[in-house]
């Protein structure tokens, strides 16, 4: 019945800046703007496919940091960091280290790196490996990950 999460919504202190910080980041494409409500809307993927939604001082003028992660295609994780770090964004690991390591989840497994919107939140590019899942093994970097698997 389920076939995945459709939509995310998020609250910012200024809607306008962070639907520009978005824009820029993601090119996604604008679904409805509402400036009645302070909010824009937007395709993630294919229209139809996903949707973020970015809403100034909703549910309250409290935000509260968010997480939340885009999926990338694997090869362009290797590029991830420049482009962001071109954009002016800092990015890390998951452990808030430097990005010069990315890091692999082996749960799953996926390698991703982080980075925060204008408000804080949380945001990861996330790209999903191609190799069988080892929830026996801790996070680690993309770097230990390939080694394992005898790609370095």
């Amino acid at each position: 019945m389920i076939q995945g999460i459709f939509e995310t919504h998020i609250n910012v202190s200024d809607y306008q800046r962070s639907a520009a910080f978005y824009e820029k980041l993601l090119h996604i494409t604008p679904l409805h703007h509402d400036p009645f409500r302070k909010s824009k809307f937007y395709w993630v993927g294919k229209p139809g496919e996903a949707m973020l939604g970015i809403r100034e001082n909703y549910p309250s003028p409290l935000v509260q940091r968010q997480h939340f992660a885009f999926r990338i295609k694997l090869e362009d994780m290797p590029q991830a960091r420049s482009y962001l770090e071109g954009l002016g964004i800092e990015t890390t690991n998951f452990f808030g280290e430097s990005a010069e390591q990315l890091s692999v989840f082996p749960f799953m497994p996926a390698v991703s790196i982080y980075f925060a919107d204008p408000d804080g939140h949380s945001v990861e590019l996330l790209a999903m490996l191609e190799d069988e899942p080892r929830a026996d093994l801790e996070i680690m970097s993309w770097q230990e990950w390939e080694t394992l698997h005898g790609r370095e």
